[in-house]
């Protein structure tokens, strides 16, 4: 019996060390090639470890939670002899055994397009956080189809509280409903949705509906169909019991199912979370009467969290940071956005105004190259620096994860259609709260967008992520007072923030790529050109 041992493989570039999360096997186990062996924490993300073996474990070398330098022995594994007993040494046929870990060849991640909302704060998640939304396959008519309508319009508002109300209103019993979910059925226009009474706005009925109804008629046919509408999360029954049994809202879970459903563990995950949260804020000042310097819990700077710090300090004070500003009109953005979800090509697929953004950020940059570029030190290995500007955009999407911020970026970017882009920014959304994002898809950034609106956050002055010279902060999209043709009304806005590495981008230039980002957000047709 020979017993060979599985040496920690950088899994990375230029990684030294990483902690051993979690083992996936234990002594005794069999084993196959490729066969998951363990988790560990990089300094750049979650990474499972296949097996390089085939045969039974004899030994685990490195305890959980330990960090260990690249090339230490981790895990033993002896092979399996003719006489052995395990079902892989009764097989016609063993296969062989390879010496070397498949780096570079990591089990792909099977997980599909994120169709899920943001759970913890995706940092470019969009300004809100919904759940999954699916038009219906097949639209009702009549008083139905109004509510249809104002379920669609509360998807695609971003702190809407009129959607809101409309909700609330559905559940409460009478005939009466607030104004502002009518208003939310008035046909989409260029200016935003306003409060509009009931008589002001013109009556939409459908194919087959004689007259309008009366007001009190419409209420009662109106509220039992909203109440099922307006929050479309997509879940099976027994997780709907299970949900309302925990007092559950199912539109404030994240959902990992496949096509983008709530599932029951998701729901045990969320109330776990819950339950913690809830048991830290009630117990974290505590009643002790232990002196201060006994009550000073003591956090490890390590992982992923290490290696941001050491990147934000590096950035913060290599390159020189200019930062500006832009209020944007983004109300043609939020109409695009409903007429997206509405669409049967995106039908399944979440679409937020991120979206539209990151298309206003790679064509932006094909107008001012200068921004998409990197500044190299010592290029010529005698001192002198260089710019190189990239012909291609890795755009990168800043996200909060339970394990610290990690920025991981869409390759060639520029050349996705607006559907392929969406489903790259599900794909990237799930992995990242997933913790599932390789070391390989945070190399080689272009320009990062970090999306504080998702939080509730106007604007902020970003931190370049290092190797690029470009960040954009988007902030939250809320009604406003709005100065327009000399009149003042309430629009869509948001709030841009950019942050540049003065040793390539001047402030025209800045202010230019900011202007132009701005434009497609307050005129998102401008990407046809």
């Amino acid at each position: 019996m020979t017993v060979k041992k599985f040496n920690l493989p950088d899994v990375g570039e230029g990684l030294t060390e990483a902690e051993v999360v979690a083992w996936k096997v234990k002594p005794g186990d069999t084993v196959a090639i490729n066969d998951v062996l363990c988790e560990i924490e990089t300094a750049k993300s979650l990474v499972e470890l296949p097996s390089p073996f085939a045969g039974t474990v004899t030994e685990l070398l490195v305890e959980e939670g330990i960090t260990v330098e690249v090339g230490t022995a981790i895990i033993a594994v002896s092979d399996n002899q003719p006489g052995d007993a395990s079902p892989a040494s009764q097989a016609p046929t063993a296969a062989p055994a390879v010496e070397a870990p498949l780096y570079g060849k990591l089990p792909v991640d099977t997980d599909s397009g994120e169709n899920g909302p943001a759970g913890g704060p995706l940092v470019g998640s969009g300004p809100k956080a919904d759940a999954v939304k699916r038009r219906a396959r097949k639209r009702p008519t009549g008083a139905a189809v109004e509510a249809v309508t104002v379920a669609e319009s509360a998807e695609g508002t971003v702190q809407d509280h009129q959607a809101v109300l409309a909700a609330q209103a559905a559940q409460t019993p009478g005939p009466h409903r607030p104004t502002p979910a009518r208003a939310a059925v008035a046909p989409v226009t260029q200016t935003p949705v306003t409060e509009t009474p009931v008589t002001q706005t013109p009556e939409a009925t459908a194919p087959g509906v004689s007259a309008p109804q009366s007001a009190a008629s419409r209420g009662a046919a109106i509220s039992g169909t909203i109440s099922g509408l307006v929050n479309k999360v997509l879940a099976k029954p027994p997780v709907r019991k299970f949900a309302r049994d925990l007092g559950i809202d199912l539109a404030d879970v994240v959902a990992t199912g496949q096509r983008g459903e709530v599932t029951r563990e998701d729901l045990v995950s969320y109330q776990a979370q819950r339950d913690a949260e809830l048991d830290q804020a009630e117990s974290f000042w505590g009643a002790s009467k232990k002196p201060q310097d006994q009550r000073i819990e003591r956090v490890p700077v390590k992982g992923v969290r290490k290696a941001t710090a050491k990147a934000m300090v590096e950035s913060a004070f290599t390159a020189p940071h200019v930062s500006i500003f832009v209020d944007v009109d983004a109300s043609r953005t939020m109409e695009f956005v409903k007429r997206l979800k509405v669409s049967r090509d995106f039908e399944g697929i979440k679409v937020s105004p991120l979206l539209i953004l990151a298309k206003a950020v790679i064509w932006a940059a094909a107008r001012n190259p200068s921004v998409n570029a990197t500044w190299v030190d010592n290029a010529d290995g005698n001192g002198g620096a260089e710019i190189q500007i990239k012909h291609f955009m890795n755009l990168g999407i800043a996200a909060a994860t339970p394990r610290g911020l990690m920025v991981p970026n869409i390759k060639d970017a520029q050349d996705l259609s607006l559907k392929e882009l969406a489903l790259a920014l599900n794909d990237l959304a799930t992995k990242a709260r997933a913790g599932k994002t390789q070391p390989a898809e945070m190399q080689g950034g272009s320009l990062t967008i970090t999306n504080v609106g998702a939080l509730g956050i106007d604007t902020g002055t970003p931190i370049i992520n290092p190797g690029e010279v470009a960040i954009i902060a988007f902030g939250t999209i809320k009604q406003k007072p709005w100065v327009l043709d000399g009149e003042v009304i309430p629009r869509w806005i948001t709030t841009l923030g950019g942050s540049f590495d003065h040793r390539v981008v001047d402030g025209d230039l800045s202010a230019r790529f900011m202007a132009d980002v701005a434009a497609i957000l307050e005129e998102p047709a401008l990407l046809l050109d």
